[in-house]
């Protein structure tokens, strides 16, 4: 028997958005096959009605192949409870202090949090996003957790910190297809269930499971500057200063500490992104610009900015490729006035990688130079890495575009997203300096 589908015809120019935009985002889908997001969220999001399409989207990534663990907050159900139960919330520091009433409260509002997700992930009406899927949503007792103990003289009772998560477990269930889901509790040996938070326990799952990201969906926009400006990438360097500086309020210094805390213990990639936002997560993931705040992983002592000091690294790097004509020619003197544009990667004390950046402000762009790694170490990812530095340091400058020449590197480039363009796409200052024996091709990349 022949089936009849309600098929809607989209105009041409509608059809020919919808595959270029197919098109774009098909990288990021090959990219995030069988890559580990952990996903956490605030209470906050649910009083706002933006559950429902956060668990679509979640179930979309799911279907993707992308291995899932979604934690949850409760704050605002838990103050909902005490208020019903004639009790108040009592926080120092920014942090709940839980009592027991409060915990019977933490209890309660987890409880049906988690029906209230899984009910959700087991949607599957026709015409929606989550027709003919196939969700299992995996929870249990993952997490371990201490007491937090006496702080400046305040007992927080039955307030914890994760010691320990179950990761072994958690990957097995990842591994069988099935969505994890945490509350923001935890158990200690001696069967004691303490009150958590989702940060805490997001940030210690993503990095038990080595997660590829971490993402919060928050009741922020993401982090911001002194002039209210959206910052969309910054490095660990830069989340320290600022949680030094002490200028950003307890919510945001908790998600950005949090972040930082997952980067440090080896997840790449950590974004905060806001629920106000229909499909933010999404929008985040797969658009380069992305929604929120992407905060990326560096160690401090491989990936920075060079000195003086490091000429002598960068010279035995880039002598061998200009010797073959790989890259043009740069004696010391001219290394040492222009260090300041340099980012180097090194180990114990030893210079093995280098890229500069040259700006042209009044045209909105940079010049990305000298991009070289040592034989030693290549394939490991780092040329790619410095790739991604220089980007950064671009985008802090203002500038809005990238640029780089090139004999031999084209399809590296072409790979990550730049684009082979003409001589007249160039800077004007940069076009009068253009060596036509050379004819190096050029490669142009939008910020």
């Amino acid at each position: 028997m022949a089936v009849n589908y309600n098929r809607v015809m989209l105009e041409p120019i509608e059809q020919a958005r919808f595959v270029t935009w197919l098109r774009l985002v098909a990288p990021y889908i090959h990219a995030f096959r069988g890559r580990t997001f952990v996903v956490g969220f605030a209470g906050e999001l649910v009083l706002a009605g933006r559950l429902g399409g956060l668990v679509q989207d979640l179930s979309l990534l799911n279907a993707l192949g992308v291995r899932i663990v979604v934690v949850y907050g409760s704050r605002p159900q838990i103050e909902e409870q005490m208020r019903l139960r004639g009790g108040a919330g009592r926080y120092e520091a920014g942090l709940r202090v839980t009592d027991a009433l409060a915990l019977e409260c933490a209890k309660e509002a987890a409880g049906e949090m988690r029906l209230d997700v899984e009910a959700l992930f087991s949607q599957g009406l026709p015409n929606t996003p989550m027709a003919h899927a196939s969700v299992r949503v995996v929870s249990g007792n993952f997490v371990t957790a201490r007491p937090y103990g006496v702080v400046d003289g305040v007992d927080f009772q039955h307030t914890g910190v994760v010691r320990k998560i179950d990761a072994q477990t958690i990957r097995f269930a990842l591994n069988s297809g099935a969505v994890v889901l945490l509350p923001p509790l935890g158990f200690s040996p001696t069967g004691e269930a303490f009150n958590l938070t989702m940060e805490d326990v997001a940030a210690s799952t993503a990095i038990a499971l080595d997660a590829d990201k971490l993402v919060m969906v928050t009741e922020i926009p993401g982090i911001v500057d002194g002039h209210g400006a959206l910052l969309r990438e910054i490095g660990e360097r830069d989340a320290r200063d600022m949680l030094v500086r002490g200028a950003l309020d307890a919510d945001t210094a908790l998600y950005l500490s949090e972040s930082l805390r997952a980067c440090e213990g080896g997840v790449s990639r950590a974004h905060i992104v806001p629920f106000a936002v229909e499909g933010s997560v999404l929008l985040e993931l797969f658009l380069h610009q992305g929604i929120g705040t992407m905060l990326v992983e560096e160690t401090l002592e491989s990936l920075r900015e060079a000195t003086v000091e490091d000429v002598t690294g960068i010279l035995a790097i880039l002598t061998p490729l200009e010797a073959d004509g790989t890259l043009v020619k740069r004696d010391r003197a001219l290394i040492e006035r222009e260090i300041s544009n340099f980012t180097v990667i090194e180990h114990d004390g030893v210079i093995f990688g280098c890229a500069a950046l040259y700006r042209y402000p009044e045209d909105g762009t940079g010049e990305l130079a000298c991009l070289a790694v040592s034989p030693s170490v290549q394939g490991r990812g780092d040329g790619e890495r410095i790739l991604q530095r220089i980007e950064q340091r671009a985008r802090i400058a203002g500038l809005r575009r990238l640029f780089v020449l090139t004999t031999r590197a084209g399809h590296w480039f072409m790979k990550r997203g730049f684009v082979l363009a003409g001589v007249e796409a160039l800077p004007s200052e940069r076009q009068n300096l253009y060596n036509w024996q050379r004819k190096s091709q050029i490669y142009l990349k939008e910020l």
